[in-house]
Parts: C-alpha cells; sequence; structure tokens
C-alpha cells in the first residue's frame, strides 16, 4: 500500500466555506493502525474501499450550505484544518486491530468482520457510553462523531473507521454498487418504520435519492395512496416508477415568502385524499416552506415524518394547529443501529421484491452517468452528474 493516496476534501484554511464550492482533491497519508500511539486503534479497521456514495450531505458542503459549525468546530478540537469528505460506502477489510475479532466478529455468523470481509458501514460512530446509547438510541448519541463531516470520511482508496461501525454484506445476493449505499437507503427504511405505513395514505415532498428510496419502500410495505411532491419532472416520473400512485409538481412561485406553504399543492392532496389530508406526511427536502406543506397536508389526527436538513431558522405561521390538528411529529436522524441496517439488508437480499433491480434500474439508471471513477474526478463534470442524477457513486477501484 502507498504512503500516499487521493482523498476529496475540505480545508479551512486552502479553500474557505464563502470562497469556495466542490471537493478539492488532495493527496493525504495512508491510514495505519498504530496501536502503540493510539490504543484506539485496536477497536479499528482498515477498508479498501469499492464504491462510495454521494449524499445530499455531501452536496450541501459542495455547495457551503450545510454542516460549516460541525465540521470547522471538529477540526479546531482536532488541531487540523483538512476534512476528508464523504460517508457512504463499501469496501474489503484489509487491516484490523487486535481487539476486532473478539469484540465485533460472531463465530456463529458467516458475515463476519474479518480481513477480506464485504462491509458498509454506519456514518454516526457513537460512544456506546452514553445515556442514549445504553438504552438502544445510539442513533442520538450524545457524543457522536458523523463521518465526512466531524470526523475524517471515506472518499479516499482507504480509510481507518471503528469495527464496530462495520456491517458486513452478503456479497453473493446483494450488487456490488447497492452495497455502497446502505446508509442512505436505511435512512429511507428508519422514515418509514417510525410508524404504521400499512393502508396509509401517504405524501413524500422531496423525491431525492431518500424520497425516492422511501416511496419504493412505502410501496413495498403495503402503503395504500403514495403522492409524490417535487419541482423535478424527470424525479417525479422515476418516483412514478417506483410506485407512487399520484404525483404533484410544485411550481416555484416568486410572489411567495419562503416560508409559506403552497395552497395548489396542498388543494391538489386535499383532492386526492377526499378532502381530508394525508394519514403521513413525509418531509424529505428541507426547506422551511416543505415543513409547512406537510403540516397543511397532513388530516387531523395524522403524523408528520421530519427527515429533511437545512440550517437556519424556521417560520412556523400559525404554529397552533399543530396542537388543533392533534398531529404527531417524528423527528428521523441516521438509522437505529443495527435493528435498520438488519432490515434494510433483508429487503435488499430479496431478489424477488424488485427492490434492489428498481434501485439499479431507475434510481441509479443502471450506471449510466451515475458510477464515476474516481481517478478521473473533474469539478465540473462531476457537477454535472450530481445535478442530472438523483443518487452518483463513485468507483473507487477505477
Amino acid at each position: 500500500m502507498k504512503n500516499i493516496i487521493p482523498a476529496l476534501t475540505f480545508d479551512t484554511l486552502e479553500d474557505g466555506w464563502k470562497t469556495s464550492s466542490g471537493f478539492i482533491m488532495r493527496q493525504i497519508p495512508m491510514p495505519i493502525l498504530d496501536q502503540a500511539n493510539n490504543p484506539d486503534d485496536a477497536f479499528c479497521v482498515i477498508v479498501k474501499v469499492n464504491f462510495a456514495g454521494v449524499c445530499g450531505s455531501d452536496k450541501g458542503i459542495w455547495q457551503r450550505s450545510a454542516f460549516e459549525d460541525l465540521i470547522y468546530d471538529s477540526l479546531k478540537k482536532e488541531n487540523k484544518t483538512t476534512r476528508i469528505l464523504g460517508h457512504e460506502f463499501s469496501g474489503q477489510i484489509v487491516e484490523v486491530g487486535s481487539m476486532v475479532k473478539s469484540l465485533y466478529s460472531d463465530p456463529q455468523n458467516p458475515l463476519k468482520i474479518e480481513v477480506g470481509s464485504l462491509v458498509s458501514g454506519d456514518s454516526h460512530i457513537t460512544c456506546g457510553t452514553c445515556y442514549q446509547c445504553k438504552i438502544g438510541e445510539n442513533n442520538v448519541c450524545l457524543n457522536e462523531k458523523i463521518l465526512g463531516i466531524s470526523t475524517d470520511g471515506i472518499f479516499a482508496p482507504y480509510v481507518k473507521v471503528p469495527a464496530r461501525n462495520l456491517w458486513a454484506i452478503d456479497a453473493v445476493r446483494i450488487r456490488p454498487e447497492i452495497s455502497a449505499i446502505f446508509d442512505p437507503f436505511g435512512n429511507a427504511v428508519h422514515a418509514i418504520t417510525k410508524v404504521d405505513v400499512r393502508g396509509q395514505s401517504v405524501a413524500v415532498f422531496g423525491c431525492g435519492p431518500i424520497g425516492l428510496f422511501s416511496i419504493l419502500l412505502l410501496k413495498n410495505f403495503g402503503a395504500s395512496n403514495i403522492i409524490a411532491v417535487d419541482f423535478s419532472d424527470e424525479n417525479l416520473q422515476m418516483a412514478q416508477k417506483l410506485g407512487a400512485h399520484q404525483t404533484i409538481k410544485i411550481e416555484r412561485k416568486e410572489h411567495l415568502k419562503v416560508y409559506e406553504f403552497d395552497a395548489d399543492v396542498v388543494r391538489k392532496i386535499m383532492e386526492l385524499t377526499e378532502g381530508r389530508g394525508v394519514d403521513i406526511a413525509m418531509e424529505m427536502a428541507g426547506p422551511v416552506s416543505s415543513v409547512n406543506n406537510c403540516l397543511e397536508s397532513a388530516r387531523r389526527g395524522g403524523q408528520v415524518i421530519l427527515f429533511g436538513v437545512k440550517d437556519g431558522n424556521f417560520e412556523i405561521p400559525k404554529f397552533s394547529r399543530i396542537i388543533t390538528k392533534g398531529l404527531t411529529l417524528h423527528g428521523v436522524i441516521g438509522r437505529r443501529i443495527f435493528q435498520t441496517w438488519q432490515i434494510a439488508q433483508n429487503i435488499l437480499a430479496d431478489r424477488t421484491n424488485g427492490v434492489a433491480d428498481k434501485i439499479w434500474e431507475i434510481i441509479l439508471k443502471k450506471g449510466e452517468g451515475t458510477i464515476i471513477n474516481f481517478s478521473e474526478f473533474k469539478k465540473e463534470d462531476f457537477e454535472k452528474a450530481m445535478k442530472n442524477n438523483p443518487k452518483v457513486i463513485f468507483n473507487m477501484l477505477k
């Protein structure tokens, strides 16, 4: 293995949050396990990354619209200026710390955490010792770090990650490109399992990758009426192919304030639900106007799933309607580790349900324009790929 490897990064001194955009390719030191100087390395592994997915969070960093404070504050604590980006991945373990086998490899499970295993991993590195972790709510760990944001990520040929964050993958039943997107697919699994969706009417506001995953899962889990809402004709077409029963295109209206809900969208949802509103409204985009669309579109006694993230303050007019309508709001962050991963693996490994095939054929377009060779990264070309596709994946082997 080489001593120096390429990585996609952001540097607080050389780039600057206000004066740059995109990911910057730099040469970084090869990660190593050095237990003599860093005892925690006994619990870590080195992974040779095969595929790496680009998330909406990464796009926020690319556009310098999200996670500024987390990146700057964490780098200051580490006495560094460069953050290696990215958090969705799959790859082979090439080296393990001395404690990994005894702590993280179940002898009764053929899918082991050991040298040679194909793995993915959760992007939220949890402490295991805080109150939330101890009661099984480690997705809201008090001391979490996030790969590619508050600790170094995976946009590099080799990475060092804690073994406790890894999930061994069945390489026979799951195609390699899809194994890299367990993390965002798990977001969708977590979001739709917050409530019972069987037989329910559901509006999905925002048909980016996780919104599209959610629509596919809602169809698979038995939702009776799935309404997809988005600005993009292409995304709405994909949503329909993935199982949406109805689609609504949001027209951009300059006269509306940034926080105002869209009365036309709400009216259409009411028409599609016999005037009641949807049982479940899922906010998967982030803008405050989309949140308010959800609050207006949910029926009395309905459920609202809040997943989309945007920095800044939100204004919610007529806040009292949340109470008077009897709405229940669910904030969804990350995945339940590893309950969500087990559900995701069961779904993706079952080739009879068509879920993995639809992800590959419809969302990933069979790799055409969506699988990018890491070694050929060019900012302008990659920006076009992100603009033209809901999901983009790096092939780290090329």
